[in-house]
């Protein structure tokens, strides 16, 4: 294992978060461009955290002014944090970019995604439950490209970032033992789409589906049942029952096999 880290870049630093995440890309570009064998690696970016620097030396990075309204029904504080999550989709480009220039390319899976969401008010846009029950917390960006393998395509399936690695081997044609709780995404088999979802400190855990988030209270006897996307008919008292009852077996199943595998999870 090889890491790079401050100290080894090449580019000078711009704020507390080291080098830009242009010159992050483009060094990382460098290196995997040199590699002789299959590789794994994982570049973690951080210029769409406060406080919001874009280089200057990025002068063909074009900043727009968005009204204040749009801003707040999108989700951003201010266009300051507009203008960084734009910096990244502008950071990603040069690094596609530099990439194609690369024999490495061809050859490669990208994976684009991110660590957490953000909490706040997602009401112009998403169900309740995105803002009451914190989902925004949840969403996550998550882009697999790779053209000689992945036809462009849009989905909507609920999905987790323990998805990922699975997937990913999935991609590479090379027969993988799975010993984990995700799923490969693209296995045209794959049944019911769900997320294990947990909140340590007050105690939650529960699973959002393609249609609901469901969850209960490890500490008090609390559960909720709520809708993830607009226009699901109303259930009845027996549907919903049926529903909380296979949803929170669901959970526990998440829940007490993740709990068993920290410690039996091992390779004979």
């Amino acid at each position: 294992m090889q890491v790079y880290e401050e100290g080894k870049y090449k580019a000078q630093n711009i704020n507390v978060w080291g080098i830009s995440d242009k010159n992050l890309f483009l060094e990382a570009n460098e290196v995997l461009s040199k590699q002789q064998k299959p590789f794994f690696a994982i570049i973690q970016t951080a210029d769409n955290h406060r406080p919001y620097n874009i280089p200057a030396e990025d002068s063909d990075f074009v900043k727009k002014n968005i009204e204040e309204d749009s801003l707040q029904k999108y989700g951003f504080e201010s266009l300051e944090e507009y203008h960084a999550f734009a910096y990244t989709d502008y950071c990603i480009k040069k690094f596609m970019e530099a990439a194609k220039a690369k024999p490495y390319f061809e050859n490669t899976i990208f994976i684009f995604t991110g660590d957490h969401g953000v909490e706040g008010n997602a009401e112009a846009i998403y169900p309740k439950a995105w803002t009451e029950q914190r989902l925004g917390d949840e969403h996550v960006p998550l882009l697999f490209y790779s053209p000689c393998l992945v036809a462009p395509q849009f989905r909507k399936e609920a999905v987790s970032q323990v998805d990922i690695l699975p997937t990913i081997a999935g991609m590479i044609q090379q027969p993988y033992l799975n010993t984990t709780l995700g799923r490969d995404l693209l296995d045209k088999d794959k049944k019911e789409n769900a997320a294990f979802i947990i909140y340590h400190a007050p105690g939650w855990i529960g699973v959002v589906t393609d249609d609901y988030f469901y969850r209960k209270n490890i500490r008090i006897k609390k559960e909720e049942l709520v809708p993830v996307r607009a226009g699901l008919p109303k259930l009845t008292a027996q549907q919903q029952d049926s529903v909380v009852k296979h949803l929170s077996q669901l959970t526990s199943a998440f829940y007490e096999t993740s709990r068993w595998m920290l410690l039996n999870n091992k390779n004979k």
